[in-house]
């Protein structure tokens, strides 16, 4: 069992960063890959980033390939979310999540966080 809670989220302009902590409770963190999704108003969620457990392998799509890093630590059981380059359509409530495999498909994940509102204002 994985307990996963999300900060960092806030209001930004366009141009601006933000990052994204995602703590995560339970010995068996270091166990499972991370990834980050999002989901806009009317949206889908969708697939932002994901790690492996060990951290050297890492995927993105190419919406946010070269503006967002994914990282962790597994001392700390957290897992972050760097964004530079934020843009008005990054805007959405963003989720980390823990799943048994390294996968870009959100019903591979097993564990969920509350989410937190990033909105990036133009």
């Amino acid at each position: 069992q994985v307990q996963l809670v999300e900060s960092g989220g806030g209001l930004v302009q366009a141009g601006g960063s933000l990052r994204l902590s995602c703590a995560a409770s339970g010995r068996t963190f270091r166990l499972y890959a991370m990834g980050w999704f999002r989901q806009a108003p009317g949206k889908e969620r969708e697939f932002v980033a994901t790690i492996t457990w060990s951290g050297s392998n890492t995927y993105y799509p190419d919406s946010v390939k070269g503006r967002f890093t994914i990282s962790r630590d597994n001392a700390k059981n957290t897992v972050y979310l760097q964004m530079n380059s934020l843009k008005p359509e990054d805007t959405a409530v963003y989720y980390c999540a823990a799943a048994r495999l390294w996968s870009r498909n959100l019903q591979d994940y097993s564990y969920w966080g509350q989410g937190t509102q990033v909105t990036v204002s133009s």
